[in-house]
């Protein structure tokens, strides 16, 4: 394929692809750029910038594994993509400790924003002192939702909010499950608690749009190792503020006023935007402003440049 194609730049979506592509390239002597668009990292840095390998791909202790493999890959790239500047940071962060020197290598590039998803926020219906909040992520244990949960039965006794949790990932395998059977157990756990509805979009875009509509703001993961949330971008180019813990991409992107350390801050946080119309309308205008700049065209003018 190389061959007949000659390419000018080869993209490689799996960063640990990057060395096997760099092979083929010159065992079919094509000098084409290898960019690596990071959709994930396997660690994440605390605040003393302890290396914290991530949960997802640490099955078996496979996670420095894992990591080796991506250092492999930022080394083998001549362009390195990531969603953010805390992914850039991080990614950073971790070339250095494994002597991968990135240099002018590291690009910023987000995902676009769904057209299909985007409302005027003076569209969005203000709380007339009970709101409707969606959690919109994956329901696996090291996305924090043991958090979440517990978070959740205080906003629907607390605060009366009534909640609609996605089930994003459905009827699995049983051998997905029994690699991992937090997901299935968390969805029931939740399905079984008063004011909190299980929903599906079973893939369709305009019932995703309409289940948006239907609340009032959303809650983002609770995983440490956050360097990117789509979940979060559609519910603000809906003009849904999100509450956030305060970490990872989250404090980098999530309005202050809406980001929290403790349940007691996003009850408070939550109680403000049922009672106090202008500070969710505030809220709202500042949620959809996040996404303005990650329209597609914007989005695949970046990416092209990262290229040159």
């Amino acid at each position: 394929m190389i061959r007949e194609t000659r390419p000018d730049v080869v993209i490689a979506n799996q960063v640990e692809a990057a060395p096997a592509v760099r092979a083929a390239l010159l065992e079919s002597r094509v000098d084409a750029l290898v960019a690596g668009y990071c959709h994930y990292l396997p660690f994440s840095f605390t605040g003393g910038q302890q290396l914290l390998l991530d949960p997802s791909m640490d099955d078996g202790g496979l996670g420095r594994s894992v990591l080796l493999a991506f250092a492999a890959g930022l080394a083998a790239c001549g362009r390195v993509l990531v969603h953010s500047a805390t992914a850039a940071s991080w990614t950073s962060a971790a070339a250095a400790r494994m002597n991968v020197d990135l240099a002018d290598k590291l690009h910023i590039v987000p995902a676009p924003r769904d057209e299909r998803l985007v409302r005027d926020p003076e569209d969005a219906a203000v709380p007339d002192g009970t709101l409707t909040g969606l959690y919109n992520h994956r329901l696996y244990a090291h996305y924090g939702t043991s958090e979440f949960t517990t978070l959740a039965r205080r906003l629907v006794d607390e605060a009366q909010v009534r909640l609609t949790v996605m089930d994003l990932l459905g009827q699995r395998s049983p051998e997905r499950i029994r690699l991992d059977p937090s997901p299935e157990r968390y969805r029931l756990d939740l399905a079984g608690t008063p004011g909190v509805t299980i929903a599906s979009d079973d893939g369709d875009r305009v019932r995703y749009r309409e289940i948006l509509a239907g609340a009032h703001f959303g809650i983002a993961p609770f995983r440490a190792g956050c360097p990117w949330s789509m979940s979060v971008i559609d519910s603000q180019s809906m003009g849904l503020p999100v509450i956030a813990p305060r970490t990872g991409w989250l404090a980098e992107h999530v309005d202050e006023d809406l980001l929290f350390e403790t349940p007691d801050e996003a009850l408070a946080i939550v109680a403000r935007l049922a009672t106090d119309s202008e500070f969710y309308r505030v809220q709202a205008k500042r949620a959809h402003s996040t996404t303005a700049d990650l329209r597609p065209g914007q989005v695949a003018a970046r990416y092209l440049e990262a290229l040159r």
